[in-house]
């Protein structure tokens, strides 16, 4: 709306220099906040997405609610999750992390 109404400000005026200095400001800030904004949390989202595809029985994870486990059983939608002996627990895919560990581990491998 308001970039309509900076068009038709423009175009009313007749100082076409400065109208565009507008239009160009406002053009550099949505650059701006796509790379630093947008564009890197799309990155990290992709990789919790693969991350996720590619788990597999025995690797540890983080529960978005803090909970440390090793897998024992992956389905579809949901995973178990050992966090003691013999203490299993089914908790949604969505909300499994990598465990601090291991994604050191794997960064130092790249």
């Amino acid at each position: 709306m308001q970039f309509n109404s900076i068009l038709l400000e423009a175009a009313a005026s007749g100082s076409g220099s400065g109208a565009l200095m507008n239009v160009l400001f406002i053009v550099l800030l949505i650059v701006i906040f796509y790379f630093f904004l947008i564009r890197p949390q799309s990155k990290k989202q992709k990789e919790i997405r693969k991350f996720r595809e590619a788990l597999q029985v025995g690797d540890k994870v983080i529960s978005a609610g803090g909970i440390y486990g090793k897998i024992k059983e992956v389905k579809d939608t949901y995973i178990m999750l050992e966090i003691a002996d013999n203490v299993k627990i089914k908790i949604d895919k969505g909300s499994v992390y990598p465990s601090a560990t291991d994604a050191s581990q794997a960064q130092a491998q790249k």
